[in-house]
């Protein structure tokens, strides 16, 4: 099967930090793939890479089929143009303030897709429907729950129809009790048939829902598979030591 994401030598340097080492990276069509690692390590550079939010000095990325080389200096067509195939779900959601849930959802629709209204707030009703918050659309963000402000995000994310969602640390930014509905939306998104790629501390949802575990540090993947793998009897004594810190003894 061919990747619907495919990564080839992405390399990103902040001042004399190199953030991401020649990443080479595949996605399945269909797959959950959680990126795991320390602060610092390099995953949430990779993954807003693959939006364009960052710009790697070299590498290629292809999702479905639009390829973009960062080596060749991309202008801003060739970026927004990538951001059309992925949405992103950022660790704040980034709603407006003055906006209810239903009008921040539709404003992108009218705005960016040139829907007509009417249809606007039909796709909108049902992307609220699809994260279990029809009956919040007339509610502004704060009277929502940071989990249900998070929600009506990922909804916002899956407005614009994209090949794979991306979801930067969804969960950080949430009380405890809170995160249990996000990661359950995330599930459900996931049983659905949905491509994922998840930046997450959240390793119980790892081991639940991903297809496969990335475990990167100092820019480079140190060793990737099946979380059972991974996440069990990991190979690399890095990766160990890791776990080890978030888990307890390992």
């Amino acid at each position: 099967m061919k990747p619907l994401i495919s990564v080839t030598g992405l390399t990103k340097t902040f001042g004399q930090n190199q953030v991401l080492d020649s990443i080479d990276l595949q996605v399945e069509p269909g797959s959950v793939t959680v990126i795991i690692g320390p602060s610092g390590s390099g995953k949430t550079t990779l993954l807003r890479s693959l939006n364009a939010l960052e710009q790697p000095e070299a590498g290629v990325v292809v999702i479905g089929d639009y390829e973009l080389d960062y080596a060749a200096a991309p202008g801003k067509k060739a970026l927004a143009d990538l951001r059309k195939h992925s949405g992103m779900v950022f660790q704040g959601n980034n709603l407006f303030a003055n906006l209810t849930a239903q009008e921040n959802l539709t404003l992108g629709l009218v705005k960016a897709q040139k829907l007509d209204r009417t249809l606007a707030n039909q796709r909108a009703s049902q992307l609220l429907e699809l994260v279990g918050l029809s009956d919040k659309a007339g509610s502004y963000p704060h009277e929502l729950s940071g989990g249900q402000q998070q929600r009506v995000g990922i909804a916002r994310a899956l407005a614009i129809e994209p090949d794979v969602l991306l979801f930067d640390e969804p969960t950080s930014a949430l009380d405890v009790e809170l995160v249990g509905e996000v990661l359950a939306t995330m599930r459900d998104l996931a049983s659905e048939g949905w491509t994922m790629v998840v930046v997450t501390h959240e390793i119980r949802f790892a081991q639940e829902v991903a297809d496969e575990v990335v475990f990167i540090d100092k820019g480079r993947i140190v060793e990737r598979g099946k979380p059972q793998d991974i996440l069990v009897k990991p190979n690399e004594p890095r990766t160990r030591e890791f776990l080890a810190r978030i888990l307890g003894d390992f």
